[in-house]
């Protein structure tokens, strides 16, 4: 869905009506930080009248990802929640592995990509 057919869905009288906003930002690597930044770029989204569906603030909590078999998982499981999502919003400014194959997913899909620095400011596509 693209946003201008969001919008049109707002002003049709739908304004009950949120998308699901995948949140795609780095998790490995300084897994702290990068969870703070997470619950940021999710709370910006919320704020932006989105439903965002940030699953690397849900999966570490019950799942190892440092165990092979669980992180191949653990993907297996973003795919299907990124499926049911009209747009992805890519955060922070640098792509991980696991990032990458969420927005070749996304672009497979033809779904609507937006771009934000570490910030939240929309910039240009950076992958």
């Amino acid at each position: 869905m693209t946003h201008q057919s969001y919008m049109n869905k707002r002003m049709a009288g739908q304004e009950d009506w949120l998308p699901l906003t995948y949140i795609c930002s780095p998790y490995s690597g300084d897994t702290r930080t990068n969870v703070h930044k997470a619950k940021r770029y999710s709370r910006f989204a919320m704020l932006e009248d989105v439903i965002p569906v940030t699953p690397h603030l849900l999966y570490p909590r019950f799942m190892d990802d440092k165990n092979p078999e669980e992180h191949e998982k653990a993907m297996r499981f973003n795919y299907v929640l990124l499926g049911k999502c009209e747009e992805l919003w890519v955060f922070g400014g640098v792509i991980t592995r696991g990032m990458q194959a969420e927005i070749n997913l996304a672009k497979k899909r033809n779904m609507m990509i937006r771009w934000f620095n570490s910030e939240c400011e929309e910039v240009p596509a950076y992958a």
